[in-house]
Order: C-alpha cells, then structure tokens, then sequence
C-alpha cells in the first residue's frame, strides 16, 4: 500500500509573518485612535485663551454630554476607558514587536551597523515611554489627582492650570513631553500609513511624510501655546 507523505499547508515562518503583520495592525488602529483623542484635547485646551468661564464650562461640557440617558461623566468614562483599552493594545503591540526586532537583530555589533533603523527605533521606543510616563503624571495632576503643586484649589479647572503652567519647571516637562510627542507621531503616522498600504507610490509616500510632519508640528505647537502663555502673563 502506497503512503503518502504530507506536505506543510503554511510557508515556514508564513504564521509569525501574519501574527507581526497583525500586531502592526493594532498599533496603527490604536495609534489612529489616540491622535483622534489628542486632536480634541488639544482643542478643549486652547479654550483657555478665552479665559476663565469660557474654559471652565467647556469642561463641564464635556463632563454632562449624554445626559440624562448616561449618568453624569458617563461619556466621558465610556472614552477614558475606550483609551486606556486602546493604550494598553498599544504599548502591549509595541513591545512585542520591538523584542522580535532585538532578536532578529542578532548581536550588538550588527544593531550598531543598522545606524538609520536603529535611531528611528531608539526615537520611537524612549519617546514612546516619556509619553507614558508624562500621561501618567498629567492624569494625576489635572484628572484623578488633581495636584495642585502652588497648594490652591484643585476644582476650578482654569485655576489649577494656571497654577500649575505658573511654575517654570511644570512647564519645561509639559513642553519636553509634546516634542516627544510631535517626534513620536511625525514617525508612527508613516509608519500607520505604510501598515495600511497607504505608501504604494512614490507620490503617497511623500503625501505621508508630509501629513506626518504636518500634524505633529500642529500638535507641538498646539499643546505648547497654553503652558507658555501661562508662563509669560498672557493667559492668568
């Protein structure tokens, strides 16, 4: 009786191809949906140029949309845990993928070689724990915490943050934080674009660099004017 032999149904290596492929998915879904966030936050926050009450109901605003079908915040907490979904994808995409680069990098020697890639990694992985640890210390200053390091009041949003950008050193974290954060998204919307073949001409590619750069220079600057106009009397 003749037997037969059985042939492999995958291409060797074709499963973590698809597992990496889908990790890079994630990162950029997850990635998309942040700078959608970052977007409307940076928005609500130059609301303080218009001073006081206007700044201070439109954090109210935000804090009664949905009601009286959501309780109140209800919105907000559906969004806040939506993004701490999001994040903890994210971050969990990013590390993976990162120790599978460490492997197939090999030795010291040849990641020391690999000058190009090995920078943009470098930039993206410290830039993308500064991020982590500044949103951490922001929840705590202006949302969970509410720290008000001058020993104000902490339930007047306006007040606290201007308290808070009045000390020169909060602010100088608050601006290292958003170059940090205009970097990471001047390199992870190229990179988004190239994981969903948004980068299949030369012509789209430029298109994604330029996008890139674009958002995060008006995400810097964005999130910057208000910590400096504390700083300099502007907004007080």
């Amino acid at each position: 009786m003749a037997t037969t032999t059985k042939t492999p149904t995958l291409v060797k290596g074709a499963r973590a191809s698809r597992t990496t492929i889908a990790l890079k998915l994630g990162m950029a879904i997850s990635g998309i949906l942040f700078l959608g966030f970052v977007l409307a936050h940076m928005y609500g926050n130059l609301k303080a140029f218009a001073g006081h009450d206007a700044f201070n109901e439109y954090a109210e605003h935000l804090r009664e949309i949905g009601e009286p079908m959501l309780p109140h915040e209800g919105l907000l907490w559906i969004l806040r845990v939506g993004l701490i979904g999001a994040l903890v994808v994210h971050v969990y995409c990013a590390v993976v993928l990162w120790r599978r680069a460490a492997r197939a990098r090999g030795t010291k020697y040849v990641t020391k070689k690999q000058t190009g890639a090995t920078r943009a990694s470098l930039m993206m992985r410290w830039g993308g724990v500064t991020i982590l640890l500044f949103l951490v210390w922001h929840l705590l200053n202006f949302t969970i915490g509410k720290v008000n390091v001058q020993g104000g009041a902490t339930n007047d949003p306006y007040n606290l943050l201007v308290d808070s950008f009045e000390v020169w050193w909060l602010t100088l974290i608050y601006i290292v934080a958003m170059l940090a954060l205009g970097a990471h998204l001047h390199h992870g919307i190229w990179s988004a674009a190239q994981t969903l073949g948004w980068t299949g001409t030369a012509a789209k590619r430029q298109r994604a660099k330029t996008v890139g750069f674009i958002t995060a220079l008006i995400v810097t600057v964005g999130f910057s004017l208000v910590p400096l106009g504390v700083l300099v009397g502007i907004i007080k």
